[in-house]
């Protein structure tokens, strides 16, 4: 199977440790979404990463419609089997995907702008909610002694994109920065597929 996605991404980055977990091997494809390359487009009409090709021609978008996948045809599972295990996760998933969108935002308008043309009340609004999702998750940290989720991977994903991009965070939710070392000690292939800099 074939990952188009990019090494800064969260979304890919969060596909990356998934897979790992699951025991999927992946080709990564680096993928430059600003120049719409045609295997991107033709798999995912949005444009956007990551899309997984699967070995049956499907391209799969976006990362939590992939986890849901992996779960499936994986070595070990991402998700529990109940329905309210399954919702938590899921929620999880969901919360950690917000905050690296939010973040995702601030880096495009700080990027695709010259200073002069940013607009500070958008920055300040992705911002406050990226801290919103953070301070939910401070306040009730996943545990780290049971089997890994989907959620615990969406979480290590979008904390290593904040260490690229917005480091200030650890200051402000010290019992994320002890997960996010934990997780880093605890899967030993963090350090190779967390969100880098290209």
């Amino acid at each position: 199977m074939r990952l188009l996605q990019s090494s800064a991404s969260p979304f890919s980055a969060k596909v990356r440790l998934a897979a790992r977990h699951c025991g999927v091997d992946l080709e990564l494809v680096a993928t430059a979404t600003g120049e719409e390359p045609e295997l991107l487009m033709t798999n995912n009409p949005l444009g956007k990463i990551p899309v997984l090709l699967t070995d049956e021609g499907l391209g799969l978008y976006d990362s939590a419609v992939i986890t849901d996948y992996l779960d499936t045809v994986g070595e070990k599972r991402l998700f529990p089997a109940d329905a309210a295990g399954r919702a938590r996760v899921k929620i999880l998933e969901a919360l950690a995907d917000g905050i690296a969108e939010a973040v995702v935002l601030i880096v495009y308008e700080k990027r695709n702008r010259p200073p002069e043309m940013q607009y500070q009340a958008a920055i300040d609004k992705q911002r406050d909610r990226a801290w919103r999702g953070l301070a939910a998750l401070e306040a009730a940290p996943p545990a780290q002694d049971s089997e890994l989720t989907a959620g615990d991977f969406a979480i290590a994903a979008v904390l290593s994109y904040l260490e690229l991009r917005l480091p200030e965070w650890r200051a402000d939710f010290p019992s994320l920065a002890a997960f996010h070392d934990r997780f880093a000690a605890r899967f030993a292939a963090f350090d190779e597929l967390k969100s880098r800099a290209a």
